[in-house]
C-alpha cells in the first residue's frame, strides 16, 4: 500500500511513473512505464564500470530523484543498481519503493532495520535511528 500511495504521489522524470493499479482479492497490479534499457546493474556488470562522464550524468539523475524524494518527505533506503532502471534513451529511473519511509519531516530519525548489506549506511546497521542521509550514503557506495 505504501508504495502504490509513493508512486500516486510522485511524478518525476528519474522516478517510474504509475499510470494505473489495480487489485484483486489477493493481489495488486501496477501499471507502470516500460523501461526497455533493463536494470543498472546489468550495464555495469557488462561494462566492468562507465566512464566518468557517464557517472556523473547518472549520479546528476538520481540527485535530482532523490532530492524529490526527500522533499515529499520520503526515505527511499533501499539505492542500489538492481533498483535503478534505464529508459530507451539512456535516462534513469528509480523503481521498487518496498522499503521506503513516508511522513519523515526534516532530520526525524526513523528506526526499521532495512535495506540490502552492500549499501546500508552505518546508522542503519548500529539501529540508532537514521535519516534522509541513508539514501545519500547508498548513492555514493
Amino acid at each position: 500500500i505504501a508504495e502504490r500511495e509513493i508512486l500516486e504521489k510522485i511524478n518525476h522524470p528519474f522516478i517510474v511513473k504509475l499510470y494505473y493499479a489495480f487489485q484483486t482479492t489477493s493481489k495488486l497490479y501496477f501499471v507502470m512505464d516500460f523501461l526497455n534499457g533493463g536494470e543498472m546493474f546489468y550495464h555495469l556488470h557488462k561494462e566492468g564500470r562507465f566512464s566518468e562522464a557517464r557517472t556523473c550524468f547518472y549520479a546528476a539523475e538520481l540527485v535530482l530523484a532523490l532530492e524529490c524524494l526527500h522533499k515529499n518527505g520520503i526515505i527511499y533506503r533501499d539505492l542500489k543498481p538492481e533498483n535503478v532502471l534505464v529508459d530507451a534513451e539512456g535516462h534513469l529511473k528509480i523503481t521498487d519503493f518496498g522499503l521506503s519511509k513516508q511522513g519523515v519531516i526534516g532530520n526525524r530519525n526513523t528506526y526499521t532495520f532495512c535495506g540490502t548489506p552492500e549499501y546500508l549506511a552505518p546508522e542503519i546497521v548500529k539501529g540508532k535511528g537514521h535519516s534522509k542521509a541513508v539514501d545519500w550514503w547508498s548513492l555514493v557506495s
